[in-house]
């Protein structure tokens, strides 16, 4: 199961481990289980104090193993083989039931302590999801901090009956006590915040003494952290308030273009980026969302939280979200079928007929990726000619089973009440109505600017981007914006980080000449009262 350089990598990390572990096996004679026997058996002999118990109960998932204490009922499972993007989930579990401190400040941690009730959670994972690990990896050291929550992680397309019965059409899908908690990535903060209902009332008070900031970048995606790690190296007291940091790049499978970094992935990369900003002194507000912008000498951020802060110098970066296609039917089964992350969820579609809407690069990859794990992919166009890169409609054209509708414009989406079922397009050239029978559809048609809580309040463009100048600078003094919530094109993330840096020294350079007009209005007063 694992090769030489992986196994030797992980008997260094278990080296950190000071309290025994056992590793809870439940098995059947299915090739899963074969596997899954190899790979605790590849494990244990890297720590001596590592040992491998076979369990009969006859209630557990098969195959599954559990790691926990000896002589304690274990809390976190695996009901599947935690690979791909879950080995780390794996390997931090070992060490964090071996005694390897947690990373969490104190006030979380008590936080979880404090919780009160019995909370069995089971999150449905795929492998190939790179937002599913952060979710297991928070579930999973709420278990070891508390012991009356206990964490099972689930592979989706191992137990797919599971996942058909409780109609699980995306990762990562947590149940709590046998109902539906949360979808999506998901951090330890937010997950208390859904769990502890004094928790967003505590963090608004918790706000309420935070001085004013010389600048308060909005946003922690990549234009977000690189103004404020601009910000902080001119030593101003700057702050960021996100609703999570990383924004978009979180949900980035692979980046390949980020200049001097041959390959990473979203998650890492936001990670790096959320590690870099924190070496400075800046404070981080996370888990925040901002409502609301009233600008003045002094600029107020109004929270959804309730809480208000203040800075003399706002930089915007909200980033943007996946497009709607706006059609009947898209909200209603949003993860009942229609997913955004061909990555995440087209395990879920194993053997399905799904749909791909778009034609630029985006949707053509999903296409591609597709077409290894479902029965067949139709993807809808709207154009007469598809956007992608060459190379990729190559590709596409090469697969036997997708199929390409050009010139087709989807009107709406339809299912059962439960579930998608079919998809209706209409042929721009004819003017004729088709339906499609088919379980999934995924929508890759670009982005749309997280600007709604700014309307009224800046100028927009037709699009909802904020308008900026070559600086950053805004329709508002003292606001500026960077990144993909903007008018400036090509929505990169090389680009947003310069598009950060910049609009933070634009911001920089008005709290100087700010600072001037201030000192030259007290000597004009000082001379008059003279």
């Amino acid at each position: 199961m694992l090769d030489a350089n992986l196994k030797a990598q992980l008997q260094t990390y278990l080296q950190k481990v000071t309290r025994p572990i056992e590793i809870a096996v439940w098995l059947d004679d299915s090739p899963k289980s074969a596997e899954m026997k190899a790979l605790v058996e590849e494990i244990a002999p890297l720590s001596d104090k590592i040992a491998v118990v076979a369990r009969t109960d006859a209630d557990e998932r098969r195959p599954s193993f559990a790691i926990g204490t000896p002589g304690e009922a274990p809390r976190i499972r695996f009901a599947g083989l935690p690979m791909g993007h879950e080995f780390t989930s794996l390997v931090l579990a070992l060490l964090q039931v071996g005694g390897h401190p947690l990373k969490l400040d104190d006030d979380t941690i008590e936080q979880v302590r404090a919780l009160d009730g019995d909370f069995r959670f089971e999150t449905y994972i795929s492998l190939s999801c790179q937002n599913c690990p952060e979710v297991v990896q928070a579930l999973n050291v709420m278990a070891l901090i508390n012991p009356r929550i206990q964490q099972v992680t689930i592979d989706g397309a191992l137990f797919q009956s599971e996942v058909e019965a409780r109609q699980v059409m995306a990762v990562p899908t947590v149940f709590l006590n046998g109902e539906s908690f949360t979808q999506g990535r998901t951090s330890v903060k937010e997950l208390l915040a859904k769990l502890d209902t004094g928790a967003t009332a505590r963090a608004a008070k918790a706000l309420e003494n935070k001085p004013v900031y010389d600048m308060l970048i909005v946003g922690g995606g990549p234009a977000g952290a690189a103004a404020a790690i601009y910000a902080a190296r001119k030593g101003i007291a700057t702050g960021v308030v996100a609703e999570r940091f990383g924004g978009q790049v979180l949900d980035t499978m692979a980046i390949e273009n980020f200049v001097s970094v041959t390959h990473t992935e979203g998650p890492k990369f936001a990670t790096a980026l959320e590690q870099h900003v924190k070496t400075y002194d800046v404070d981080v507000i996370d888990t925040q969302r901002a409502e609301a912008l009233i600008p003045g000498k002094i600029h107020e951020v109004h929270l959804a939280s309730g809480a208000v802060l203040k800075a003399r110098a706002v930089v915007l970066a909200t980033g943007a979200r996946w497009r709607e296609i706006g059609a009947p039917g898209e909200r209603e089964y949003r993860n009942r079928g229609v997913a955004y992350c061909p990555h995440c969820d087209g395990p879920l579609f194993k053997g399905k007929r799904v749909a791909v809407v778009g034609g630029g690069n985006s949707g053509v990859e999903a296409a591609i990726d597709l077409a290894g794990i479902v029965k067949d992919v139709t993807l809808i166009e709207y154009g007469t000619q598809l956007r992608a890169d060459e190379v990729l409609q190559r590709k596409l054209r090469s697969l036997p089973n997708v199929r390409v509708l050009m010139n087709a414009q989807t009107t709406e989406i339809v299912g059962d009440g439960q579930k998608v079922n079919g998809l209706t397009y209409l042929n721009r050239a004819t003017g004729e109505r088709s339906t499609i029978a088919l379980e999934g559809v995924f929508v890759q048609i670009g982005l749309v600017p997280n600007t709604e809580w700014l309307k009224g309040t800046v100028s927009l463009s037709r699009h909802g981007e904020i308008e900026v100048d070559a600086k950053g600078t805004t329709s508002v003094p003292g606001v500026f914006a960077a990144g993909d919530v903007t008018t400036v094109p090509f929505k990169q993330i090389v680009i947003a980080v310069g598009e950060g840096a910049k609009a933070s020294l634009g911001a920089f350079e008005h709290l100087m000449l700010s600072s001037v007009d201030d000192e030259v209005d007290a000597e004009r007063n000082e001379a008059a009262v003279a």
